[in-house]
């Protein structure tokens, strides 16, 4: 069999939007998988007609186009947490109630809110939380205490958290307990750390913007699937990206087709928030999404 037919069992699993790649490694691992029946190891390959099964449930290969992939903008509420566990009280996929398995990108603190991705595509995740991809993530965070000229130059510069220097950002003071910061990091409760750090605590965080793409109207608890121009902006800026830790090598891979028109809507009566912003580039200035409401499905 040619090795271009071939495909890595985690990158399979990923791909058909099961789970994402590294969460596939663990199932593997788990000893949760076969192929034809048999368990495999780690870095098997998975040839056309193999059948693949997580707990004895058959995993669907991906559509060619890519035409049944989800990808998602959700603002997360305060208590939500990031996770898809579905034992977890408030865990994520309960709180949106998609009719399609998905995933969220990376994750927000449970007393965090904001903007989080969730998709069906376990192949785009790893690329977009590559943190040496420098994508922006930005927040709006409120302290305790009275900003500083020291702590926007400490924050700016960069913080020892977790045995490590977080990498160089932007901080601009919106008020006198408020300001947005932008990081192309995602270390583990990356910015109360580094307020911590400084003798801050923050008291309120929000997720603004990942990307090209903002919360605009979205209210805590809506979401709304990804526009056409949006994900075509995305896959633009993670074509080159790594798609694994640089530990692995998974190979030469294609970029990513490019996705199908996605119909914008949203699960609750939407009306407008305060929000605090950088400039935007020319990109994000042009094609907004226009929202039309929906319900909430059940």
């Amino acid at each position: 069999m040619s090795s271009s037919t071939e495909k890595r069992l985690n990158k399979f699993i990923s791909d058909s939007g099961f789970c994402s790649r590294r969460e596939a490694d663990k199932l593997i691992e788990q000893q949760r998988v076969t192929i034809n029946g048999s368990k495999p190891e780690l870095g098997t390959k998975v040839q056309p007609g193999d059948k693949v099964a997580v707990d004895g449930k058959l995993i669907k290969a991906i559509a060619s186009n890519k035409s049944d992939r989800v990808y998602i903008a959700y603002n997360k509420p305060i208590g939500i947490t990031s996770t898809t566990e579905l034992h977890v009280k408030g865990n994520i996929i309960d709180a949106i109630g998609h009719k399609q398995r998905i995933f969220p990108i990376g994750r927000l603190d449970k007393p965090s809110e904001g903007l989080i991705f969730l998709t069906s595509d376990g192949d785009i995740v790893n690329k977009i939380l590559r943190a040496e991809n420098a994508h922006d993530k930005e927040y709006v965070v409120t302290v305790d205490k009275p900003l500083s000229e020291r702590f926007v130059e400490r924050m700016s510069r960069g913080v020892p958290i977790l045995d490590t220097v977080t990498k160089p950002c932007k901080v601009r003071v919106n008020s006198k307990f408020v300001f947005t910061i932008i990081l192309t990091q995602g270390l583990n409760r990356q910015i109360r750390r580094m307020c911590e750090h400084l003798g801050y605590e923050v008291t309120k965080l929000k997720r603004t913007r990942i990307m090209n793409v903002s919360l605009d109207n979205l209210r805590p608890g809506q979401w709304r699937n990804l526009t056409e121009a949006e994900m075509a902006e995305i896959n633009q800026a993670v074509t080159h990206s790594s798609k694994t830790a640089p530990t692995q090598t998974t190979g030469a891979e294609k970029p990513k087709q490019g996705l199908g028109k996605k119909t914008v809507f949203v699960n609750k009566a939407a009306s407008s928030n305060t929000r605090y912003k950088f400039q935007k580039s020319r990109s994000q200035r042009s094609g907004k999404a226009t929202l039309s409401l929906n319900k909430k499905p059940r």
